[in-house]
């Protein structure tokens, strides 16, 4: 019935290639703004509100890389652990964000770590406090395209399970459990929300189904964690992260995600 009345679930030949592939759009922007080849970092972070990129910037920690052949987005490159890390900023709702990781896949990235703005739908405590996310029910457009609808989008367990691991002693608290991602944030409705909470979702965000489809689908892997900062504008000073904007949370966060990414290749996704 679906397919009979919405083009979002007809057609898809999930086996049949894109014509368009991001490794054009690559060789494209490189050719018309005469950019060098540079590949990637490895490791690679999505900042859908800017604010790590911020305050990274204004530290005199990340500097912009001028060959990064994006069109519509900035990557900035900073020390972490020892390694070189590359950031995104504004990338925010599931498709800019899977337009980036594919950008981001042709050009040598291994592993994305995503850390978005959420809101509580179960409550776990005192926001702001952060969800490592093993679940995502797509509830947006994005993850149709890569992968057959099934409710749930799913990570690598094992990855999780060591990112979880690292996670164990960082403050501030990291819940592990589903999110709830959707496309239209202002039709959080009480029935949708009440929806989302009866199958024990924690947050609702935008981008983590889209990226864990995509990722089933490419050669990379992807971790997203939800920063709950709100009650979705319901209480007074709702939308607060903490000091710095959260940037310092959330970059211990990414740490966490990069330590287990390196604890070898025994959890890296088998593809």
């Amino acid at each position: 019935m679906n397919e009979e009345r919405s083009p979002l679930f007809a057609r898809k030949e999930y086996d049949e290639l894109s014509v368009f592939e991001p490794e054009a759009l690559v060789r494209e922007a490189r050719r018309q703004k005469d950019l060098a080849e540079k590949s990637a970092p490895d490791i690679c972070v999505l900042d859908p509100d800017g604010d790590i990129a911020d305050h990274l910037v204004s530290e005199g920690v990340a500097e912009e890389d001028p060959t990064w052949p994006g069109y519509h987005t900035s990557m900035y490159r900073f020390p972490l652990g020892g390694e070189e890390v590359g950031l995104i900023p504004h990338a925010v709702g599931a498709s800019f964000a899977v337009l980036v990781v594919e950008q981001l896949a042709a050009v040598g990235c291994e592993y994305v770590v995503s850390v978005t703005s959420a809101g509580q739908v179960t409550d776990a405590g005192e926001t702001p406090y952060f969800v490592l996310i093993d679940r995502a029910l797509r509830d947006e457009g994005t993850s149709h395209h890569y992968a057959p609808p099934e409710r749930y989008a799913e990570p690598s367990e094992e990855l999780i399970d060591v990112v979880e691991e690292e996670c164990g002693d960082v403050e501030p608290t990291v819940h592990r459990g589903g999110s709830w991602t959707t496309d239209a944030p202002f039709r959080e409705t009480d029935s949708a929300i009440e929806h989302a909470r009866s199958e024990g979702v924690l947050a609702v965000e935008m981008e983590a189904s889209a990226l864990y489809a995509l990722a089933e689908v490419r050669d990379i892997d992807v971790v997203c964690f939800a920063h709950v900062t709100n009650e979705m504008g319901r209480a007074e000073e709702d939308f607060e992260k903490g000091q710095d904007w959260g940037s310092k949370d959330a970059l211990k966060m990414v740490d966490a995600a990069r330590r287990a990414f390196r604890r070898g290749p025994t959890i890296r996704i088998a593809r």
